[in-house]
C-alpha cells in the first residue's frame, strides 16, 4: 500500500482548521499589486497606433516605467455589450485565454471613431445612444450612454499587468542586469511571490515568474452591487475596503464559515451593478485564482422628493469602485449595459448559455444521505415514503455504493443487483442519482484506472509524471478533463455497456471536482500542475469542475443516443455551468444560521445564470433539530433544488423519524411543492428561452423600488409568488416587506390581502409558510399529488387567479413530455396564455409553433380579488357551446371558487363570470 494511503482517510480530512486557507495577505499577487500601485505607475494609450478591423479596434498601451507595451483591443458586440482585451504585444509565450465558456463567438457591431483628436477617441455602435470614449494621458475608457458616463475603466490607474519571463536558469548574466520588470531585492522577492511562493509546507515554483493582472472599473451612480458567486455572504455585495477581498477560487471547504469572503466551491467572475434607471453587468472571463475589491463612495441620501431627473443628477455622485485582480492568464471582459435586470440576464446569458431544461422528475423532492447502506436501505426509505404518503422522485447514493471508491463499479455486498434496486424505483416511477468524483483511485486492476493512464489522460505533475493527490479513494490521480479527448472517453463511460448495472433511470452528481484533493495546498491541486496543451493548473483552476460538468452531461445524452435530457449536479462551477445542469452550495451545517444564508447564496447563483440551485435541507453537518428541518424543507419546497442530504454519523433524519405532528408538517411542505410544479415547470422554461432567473430577488422585479434593493431574506418565484421563509427558531411572526405601490398581495393560505409598499407583521405557526401571489397574476397548479411527479402526468389542474387593483390578471402555462429534446427538436410543446379581464377568464395559445396533445383539463378555478358576488358563470367552448357552472363565492374573503369544471388545458376556452 502506498505510504500516503497508510493513514485512513475519513471525513477528518475535510474537515480542516480554516487556517489551511489562505487570506489576502497570504497570497503573493495580491501583495504584489498593491505593493505596486501604491507607487503608482501610469499607463498611456498611443492613440496613433489604432487600427479598425471588422471586428475590433486595436491600439497599444504603454507603461511609463517599464516601456513594455500592452495590445489592447475593443469590440462592440450585438445586445448593446462591449468587449475589452488587454494581452501582450509579444509574450515569451502565449497567455491562457479562457475557451469553452462562451457559447459561440459573439457576433460583433463595428464600432464606428465618430470624433478623435491627440489625446481622445470616441467609438460608437451604429445606433449612437452608447459610446466608449478612450482617453490617453492617462490612460482611461469611459462608457457613455446618452451624455452620462456610466462606467469608467482605469480612472484609478489600477491596470497591472506583470509580462511572462524567460526562467532565472535560463538567463545570462547580462539580461538578469538589464531586466527592469523585476525591481525587488532577494528578501522581496520571496516576500512578493516572484518566483516561488511559499504556503505552509507547501512551495509553488512559478516557472516564467509573475503574471498577474489587474483593472479597476468605477461605476457612476451605483451602490448596490451583486453576483460574483460562490460565498457565503449576503445578496448585496460588501464594501472591502476595511477587510479582504472577495475571492474567486474553487476550494473543498467542508462546514465553511458564513459571513465570509473567503472562495467556496465555485466561482463565477460576473457582478452586477444596479441603480433606479439602469443596470450593469461587469462579466471578467478568467480562470485563475481572483479577487475583487469594492469600494462604495458614500452616497447621497434618498428623499421621496427626488425621484425625478433631479434624483438621477444627485446620484452621479455616488460611485463604487471594483477592482479586479487575477493571478494569469490575459484581461478579458464583457460590458453588459442592460439597461433593465431583464436585458442584462439577455446579454449574459447570450455569451454564456441559458440553463439547461431540467427533466420534469429533477424538479420534485431528492432523498440523499452519505450513505444509503445497501439495497435493503434503499428499498425501506423508498416504501417509508409510500407508507407516510410523502411524494418523492429520487433515490440517491454516496460514495459508499462503490467497490473501494472506484466511480462506475457497485460495491457486490452491499448492492449485489443494482438493476434489480433499479427496477424497484422505476416499478414507483422514480429515479436514482449516484455520485462520479474527478479522483479515479491508483489501482492498476481498476479498468478506468487503466485505461485512462494508458492514453495519458491525467493531469500531469511538474515533472512529467501523473499528478497523484490523495482523495476518497485514497492515492489517486485526477482525469484531465481540460482535454477535449479526456472529456469525449468520460462522457462513454456512461453508456449502460461500459457503465455495468446502470439503467436508463440512472442520473449523476459530480462532487469534489474543485478539485478536492486531502493534504494539497489548500486542499486543492498545485498550481503548477499540468494539464493538455501544456497549461499549467493555476491558469484554469477554477474551471475544472465545469469540464467535469459538460463532459458528463454530453455522455447521459449521448447514452440515450441524443433523446433524453440529462440530469446532472455538480458542486464546483463556473460562468456558464447552467448549460450542463444544476449547482447545490455544498457542505453546510444544520444550523439556523445557515438556513438563513441560503437564500441570499442562492439568489446570488440564479441571477449570475445558475438558476436550477438550492441548499441541502436540514443542513449536512450536524443534527438537526425538528423544529429547524421543518422550517428548512419549508423554504427547500420553494427553492429551485430540492434534496435533503445528510454526512456520516449523523442521526438517520427521513421525515417521518421525528413523530408524527413533524411528518406532517414536512408531508404538507413537499405536497405544496408538488402542486406548484405547473408553475415551476413554465418558470424553468423561461430560465431556458429568455435567461429569466427562477427564484429572484426583489429589486429583479422592482427595479425602481429602493426599498427592494437590499432585501434578502425573502425573493420572488417568477413574477406571481412572494416567499418570505421562516429562519428563526421559535418564531411567532414574521416582518414581511410587500413591495410595489399599486401592487395587491394574497396570502396564499388565509387569503387575506395588502396593499404593496408596506411591511406586514404576519402570524407564523409550525404549520405556516409565508407565501403570497401578487394581484394580476394566474398560477396554475395539480389539484392532486402522485407519489412522484410519473403518478401526476394526467392528473387535472387548477388555476390560482389574483386579481390586481384593476381587476386583471394575467398568466402562462407550458407543457411537453417532461424528459426528452422533443420540445426542441420537434416542437412538441404546449404554451398557453390565461388573461382575466372584465370578468372574462380565456384561454389562448401562446405559441403557435408548439403542438402537444393532452387528455389534462381545468378542473378548479379559484378567484381571489372578486369584489362583487357574480350572478352567473359560463363556460365557453370554441365551437361555441356555452354551459353554466356552479361556484362558490364568499363575500368576506373577496373569493369565488369553481369545481368541477372540465376544460381541456391546451384548447381554448372562456369562462365568463357577470
Amino acid at each position: 500500500m502506498e505510504a500516503a494511503e497508510k493513514k485512513e482517510i475519513s471525513v477528518e480530512d475535510e474537515a480542516v482548521d480554516k487556517n489551511i486557507f489562505k487570506d489576502c495577505s497570504k497570497i503573493a499577487f495580491y501583495r504584489r499589486q498593491k505593493h505596486q500601485l501604491s507607487r503608482r505607475s501610469t499607463y498611456q494609450a498611443l492613440l496613433d497606433s489604432v487600427t479598425t478591423g471588422k471586428d475590433s479596434t486595436k491600439f497599444h498601451i504603454i507603461n511609463e516605467t517599464t516601456k513594455v507595451p500592452l495590445l489592447a483591443e475593443v469590440y462592440g458586440i450585438e445586445g448593446n455589450i462591449f468587449r475589452l482585451k488587454i494581452n501582450e504585444e509579444t509574450p515569451l509565450k502565449p497567455r491562457y485565454e479562457v475557451p469553452d465558456v462562451l457559447t459561440i463567438k459573439p457576433s460583433t457591431v463595428r464600432l464606428i471613431s465618430c470624433s478623435r483628436d491627440a489625446g481622445s477617441l470616441v467609438l460608437a455602435d451604429g445606433k449612437g445612444d452608447l459610446k466608449c470614449r478612450i482617453t490617453a494621458n492617462p490612460f482611461k475608457i469611459d462608457l457613455v450612454s446618452e451624455e452620462e458616463i456610466v462606467m469608467s475603466i482605469n480612472s484609478l490607474d489600477q491596470l497591472y499587468f506583470e509580462h511572462l519571463q524567460i526562467p532565472l536558469k535560463q538567463r545570462s548574466t547580462k539580461e538578469n542586469k538589464e531586466d527592469t520588470s523585476v525591481d525587488a531585492s532577494q528578501e522581496d522577492q520571496e516576500d512578493l511571490g516572484l518566483w516561488e511562493e511559499k504556503f505552509g509546507k507547501f512551495v509553488d515554483v512559478k516557472v516564467n515568474g509573475p503574471a498577474s493582472i489587474g483593472l479597476d472599473f468605477s461605476l457612476h451612480g451605483f451602490e448596490h452591487l451583486y453576483g460574483i458567486p460562490q460565498h457565503a455572504e449576503s445578496h448585496q455585495l460588501k464594501n472591502t475596503s476595511d477587510g479582504d477581498a472577495y475571492r474567486l477560487y474553487n476550494l473543498d471547504v467542508y462546514g465553511y464559515k458564513i459571513h465570509d469572503k473567503m472562495g467556496i466551491y465555485g466561482s463565477v467572475p460576473y457582478l452586477l451593478a444596479h441603480k433606479l434607471g439602469r443596470t450593469l453587468g461587469i462579466f471578467w472571463l478568467n480562470a485563475s485564482e481572483t479577487l475583487v475589491e469594492i469600494n462604495t463612495e458614500p452616497a447621497v441620501k434618498y428623499t421621496l422628493t427626488q425621484m425625478g431627473p433631479v434624483a438621477a443628477k444627485q446620484k452621479i455622485r455616488c460611485r463604487t469602485d471594483v477592482h479586479w485582480m487575477s493571478e494569469s492568464g490575459i484581461i478579458d471582459v464583457f460590458l453588459l449595459t442592460g439597461p433593465t435586470p431583464s436585458d442584462i440576464f439577455k446579454q449574459y446569458s447570450y455569451l454564456t448559455g441559458t440553463q439547461a431544461m431540467p427533466p420534469l422528475f429533477s424538479l420534485g423532492y431528492h432523498q440523499c444521505r452519505w450513505n444509503y447502506e445497501d439495497e435493503q436501505d434503499v428499498k425501506a426509505v423508498d416504501a417509508g415514503f409510500d407508507e407516510h404518503d410523502i411524494p418523492y422522485d429520487v433515490m440517491w447514493l454516496d460514495i459508499e455504493h462503490t467497490e473501494g471508491k472506484r466511480y462506475f463499479t457497485w460495491d457486490k455486498k452491499r448492492f449485489p443487483n443494482p438493476k434489480r434496486m433499479q427496477e424497484l424505483l422505476r416499478s414507483k416511477k422514480r429515479k436514482l442519482v449516484v455520485i462520479s468524483d474527478p479522483h479515479i483511485k491508483i489501482d492498476p486492476d481498476y479498468s478506468v484506472y487503466a485505461k485512462a493512464k494508458e492514453q495519458g489522460f491525467f493531469v500531469r505533475n511538474h515533472e512529467g509524471g501523473d499528478f497523484e493527490g490523495v482523495c476518497w479513494p485514497g492515492l489517486s490521480s485526477y482525469l484531465d478533463f481540460t482535454n477535449p479527448k479526456v472529456r469525449e472517453w468520460y462522457s462513454g463511460l456512461f453508456t449502460f455497456s461500459a457503465y455495468q448495472g446502470s439503467t436508463d433511470i440512472l442520473y449523476i452528481w459530480n462532487d469534489m471536482n474543485e478539485p478536492s484533493v486531502f493534504r494539497g495546498p489548500e486542499l486543492t491541486m498545485q498550481k503548477n500542475a499540468v494539464h493538455h496543451g501544456n497549461w499549467e493548473h493555476r491558469e484554469l483552476h477554477n474551471i475544472y469542475g465545469f469540464y467535469q460538468h459538460m463532459a458528463t452531461a454530453e455522455g447521459l445524452i449521448q447514452r440515450s443516443e441524443g433523446k433524453e435530457r440529462p440530469f446532472v449536479l455538480t458542486r464546483s462551477f463556473f460562468a456558464g455551468s447552467q448549460k450542463y445542469g444544476a449547482v447545490w452550495t455544498g457542505d453546510n451545517t444544520a444550523e439556523w444560521s445557515y438556513l438563513k444564508i441560503s437564500i441570499p447564496m442562492l439568489l446570488t447563483l440564479s441571477i449570475t445564470g445558475i438558476t436550477f440551485c438550492g441548499a441541502d435541507v436540514g443542513g449536512f453537518i450536524g443534527n438537526p433539530e425538528a423544529e429547524l428541518l421543518v422550517r428548512w424543507y419549508q423554504a427547500g419546497a420553494y427553492q429551485p433544488f430540492f434534496r435533503g442530504h445528510a454526512t456520516m454519523k449523523t442521526k438517520r433524519r427521513e421525515p417521518w423519524l421525528f413523530g408524527e405532528e413533524y411528518t406532517q408538517l414536512i408531508r404538507e411542505a413537499i405536497r405544496q411543492r408538488y402542486a406548484l410544479l405547473p408553475y415551476w415547470y413554465f418558470l424553468f422554461y423561461c430560465a431556458h428561452v429568455a435567461a429569466e432567473p427562477v427564484m429572484r430577488p426583489l429589486w429583479i422585479e422592482f427595479p425602481e423600488e429602493l426599498d427592494t434593493f437590499g432585501v434578502e431574506d425573502e425573493y420572488m418565484l417568477g413574477s406571481a409568488l412572494l416567499v418570505h421563509p421562516v429562519t428563526e427558531p421559535k418564531a411567532t411572526t414574521v416582518d414581511v416587506f410587500l413591495p410595489g405601490s399599486n401592487e395587491v398581495w394574497y396570502d396564499s393560505k388565509t387569503f387575506a390581502h395588502w396593499e404593496g409598499a408596506c411591511t406586514v407583521k404576519i402570524p407564523v405557526a409550525l404549520d405556516t409558510i409565508p407565501v403570497f401571489q401578487r394581484g394580476g397574476s394566474i398560477v396554475p397548479i395539480k389539484t392532486t399529488i402522485g407519489k412522484s411527479t410519473g403518478y401526476m402526468s394526467d392528473s387535472p389542474y387548477g388555476l390560482r387567479v389574483a386579481l390586481s387593483t384593476k381587476g386583471s390578471a394575467m398568466g402562462e402555462f407550458y407543457l411537453d413530455d417532461g424528459h426528452s429534446f422533443q420540445y426542441l427538436h420537434q416542437k412538441q410543446f404546449l404554451h398557453r396564455k390565461f388573461s382575466f379581464l372584465a370578468g372574462v377568464l380565456i384561454n389562448s395559445c401562446a405559441d403557435k409553433r408548439g403542438h402537444y396533445p393532452s387528455k389534462c383539463v381545468v378542473e378548479q378555478i379559484f378567484v381571489q380579488g372578486l369584489k362583487k358576488q357574480p350572478s352567473s358563470v359560463t363556460t365557453h367552448s370554441s365551437d361555441g357551446k356555452e354551459e353554466p357552472v356552479a361556484f362558490t363565492y364568499c363575500a368576506k374573503m373577496s373569493t369565488l371558487r369553481l369545481e368541477k369544471l372540465s376544460l381541456n388545458i391546451g384548447t381554448d376556452w372562456e369562462v365568463h363570470i357577470r
